[in-house]
């Protein structure tokens, strides 16, 4: 088992491309992985022969033996027999660690619910390829399964494995009609009681719990003026095919705040503190088993359109779990944004390794004092909250400062 993200202790296998016997050669995909962070392809590495498939599904710790590929008419048993003698705590992978309970199918509609409930019809890029998983494909072509008239219970509408065995199962019949009277399908596909824990769950509470707990947090809220922000962004979309949001000039205005308080752009780890040359921000993604982070690399020198399109493309491959593993690591500084949401004010915990995370809530048209008269205001909170094992009250307050201006102050991020 690979190690497929930089946070992953173990993979679940939903299924194989490939049986025992089947001749293979570098690029092919053997089998789909869920890790903690998506939905993988597992590449075959050598050209040979598909000998030996020592996990079918499930659970299994990184670097555990999950296949053996190799010569035909290989003796398997004693290649198992030799790993067994060289890697004596890699020799079971069937079993997890000790302490962890050998789960059933995890309930990721990505591959493993016994009873999927559709979200919407799968979705045609502009090519016309349907997001399907290539186990699904394999299996609608196995079955002579149209799979263009399969509705999707993955993320985005991308068709499963479980999807075309219901569709197999029910004599054609789409698991959409199941559905169609149910007064509340939004909720239709919610568990109730004990449901295992994902692989991404796991991880968000390790990483948070280590980071709330061993990293003393302070926090910091600023109110600030966007009247100007507001009419600037009018002014940006007239015409035009992108519609830049808050959320980017928020992206934009961190980036170009970090240029200036270097000291916020930082790691704690321990012996040393990192200062980061490179500024790059991570923009917090909801998904339907928690968070992913997705990164805007070298943020401060991007303009605004390209903000745009980047946190759009990358939002996008996060809600269908197709982020590469570069396109989740190196962040310095992380933005968490409810505003969408009514959220008027929020804390968040701070995103390890990062230094500050900044929670942004909505903008509130309310009164304001302006010169000495009361004045309709359109104001938004930001909090910002600090590892205060490396960041200051006061360095704390200036990167504020700074962000505050660049907001009440737009025109400054265009040059």
């Amino acid at each position: 088992m690979p190690r497929l993200s930089d946070t992953m202790e173990e993979g679940i296998i939903i299924g194989w491309l490939m049986k025992v016997g089947d001749v293979v050669k570098p690029g092919d995909i053997l089998a789909e992985v869920e890790t903690d962070k998506a939905t993988m392809e597992l590449e075959n590495y050598v050209e040979g022969t598909l000998l030996h498939i020592g996990v079918k599904e499930g659970a299994v710790p990184v670097d555990a033996v999950i296949a053996i590929v190799g010569e035909k008419g290989e003796n398997v048993e004693e290649i198992l027999a030799n790993i067994k003698d060289e890697a004596p705590a890699k020799e079971e992978p069937a079993t997890p660690a000790a302490e962890t309970p050998k789960p059933s199918p995890e309930p990721q509609p990505a591959a493993t619910a016994p009873k999927p409930t559709p979200v919407t019809a799968p979705i045609p890029t502009s090519s016309g390829r349907i997001f399907a998983s290539p186990l699904a494909k394999k299996l609608a072509a196995e079955g002579n399964v149209d799979i263009a008239s399969i509705t999707g219970s993955g993320e985005g509408g991308r068709v499963v494995k479980a999807d075309i065995e219901n569709y197999i199962a029910s004599g054609g019949a789409s698991a959409q009609s199941s559905a169609t009277y149910n007064s509340t399908p939004a909720l239709a596909d919610f568990q109730y009681g004990d449901v295992p824990v994902s692989q991404m769950r796991k991880t968000i509470a390790r990483r948070l719990g280590e980071s709330k707990f061993s990293a003393p947090h302070f926090y910091l809220t600023m109110e600030i003026d966007m009247t100007n922000a507001m009419a600037a962004r009018k002014m940006l979309n007239q015409d035009e095919e992108q519609r830049i949001s808050y959320n980017d000039m928020v992206v934009k205005a961190c980036a170009s705040a970090l240029r200036k308080n270097p000291a916020i752009n930082s790691s704690w780890h321990g012996d040393k503190m990192t200062f980061h040359k490179d500024i790059n921000i991570g923009v917090a993604v909801a998904v339907e088993d928690g968070l992913l982070v997705p990164v805007i690399k070298n943020a401060d020198a991007k303009p605004l359109s390209v903000i745009y399109s980047d946190i759009r493309e990358l939002a996008g491959k996060a809600k269908n779990k197709k982020l590469g593993m570069d396109e989740m690591t190196g962040n310095t500084f992380t933005i968490s944004n409810l505003g969408m949401f009514g959220i008027t004010e929020f804390t968040a915990i701070v995103n390890p390794p990062d230094a500050c995370i900044l929670a942004v809530g909505t903008i509130v048209q309310k009164p304001v004092v302006k010169d000495g008269e009361i004045v309709v205001g359109n104001t938004m909170k930001v909090t910002l909250s600090c590892d205060h094992r490396i960041v200051d009250g006061a360095k704390g307050a200036a990167f504020l400062q700074t962000l505050k201006d660049y907001l009440e102050n737009p025109m400054k991020l265009l040059r």
